[in-house]
């Protein structure tokens, strides 16, 4: 195992993930798809990560596992120095409670029956429970307008805003723990690119403004490349490139890095 950064705030080390491979509906298969295959890095606090690859290449499972979402099958998580993978009980809760995720699709993350304060004050609620409900609708109403969100959204529900407006709010309850770390999985692929364009502003506003240390996860790039200072390429389960997001972008390395560069649009002169 390498040795642990003392500076860091995430260490992980050699994680692997599969799952067993389906053969229909009679007989078992001994055969397994790799999700994850040996990832490695390390995040030191305040610093944006991004993570960047096709679909299906496992950055969504990752970022499940840094969650423990889902459990890999073998590796090591270091968070706050501390064994993330082995923790359990209240060390579990204190730990879980510092890193939190921005999901993709802001449609199908907010509950539809829920009101807005009640969706962004539902962290409080289990992490919180002493909490008074006036206390709980205060600290909603302030991440809200945090966000660019007036708090007459509190009364309201998810599907009386638009897409960019219901990241927003999906970007409230993430924060509304003021975690350390925070996990954003392909927050703009949903969205037109002009409203895509905000949320990364936002998100850059709100990291500095509370000190956030940010996983970015997408299918692109230039997207990326607008927040983090560095960026891994993944392929297949694997990091096949890391390094400074402008070098990267600018002087890519490996073949599969070199091909996601070429497949950006390029504006005509």
């Amino acid at each position: 195992m390498m040795p642990a950064d003392a500076g860091a705030l995430l260490e992980v080390r050699d994680l692997h993930k599969s799952y067993p491979l389906s053969t229909g509906a009679f007989g078992g298969s001994s055969r397994r798809a790799t999700a994850v295959d040996g990832v490695s890095f390390s995040l030191a606090r305040g610093e944006t990560l991004g993570i960047v690859g096709e679909s299906g290449c496992g950055k969504t499972t990752l970022a499940r596992i840094l969650l423990r979402l889902i459990e890999p099958d073998s590796g090591d998580i270091r968070f706050r120095g501390e064994d993330w993978l082995h923790a359990h009980g209240e060390k579990l809760r204190a730990l879980r409670r510092r890193m939190q995720m921005v999901f993709q699709d802001p449609v199908a993350s907010l509950n539809p029956r829920m009101r807005v304060g009640t969706i962004v004050a539902e962290p409080l609620a289990i992490h919180e429970p002493q909490l008074s409900h006036a206390d709980r609708a205060t600290k909603a109403a302030e991440m809200l307008e945090a966000v660019g969100m007036g708090t007459e959204t509190l009364a309201r529900y998810p599907h009386e805003f638009s897409g960019g407006q219901r990241q927003r709010i999906g970007i409230a309850r993430a924060l509304i723990l003021r975690p350390e770390l925070v996990i954003a999985d392909e927050p703009v692929s949903a969205l037109d690119v002009s409203v895509g364009a905000q949320i990364l502003e936002l998100l850059a506003r709100l990291q500095s403004e509370f000190s956030l240390t940010l996983i970015l996860i997408s299918h692109s790039l230039p997207v990326v490349a607008q927040l983090a200072a560095r960026v891994a390429v993944m392929q297949a389960g694997k990091f096949v490139e890391t390094g400074a997001a402008l070098q990267v972008l600018s002087a890519p390395q490996h073949p599969y890095t070199q091909a996601l560069v070429a497949a950006v649009p390029q504006i005509p002169a």
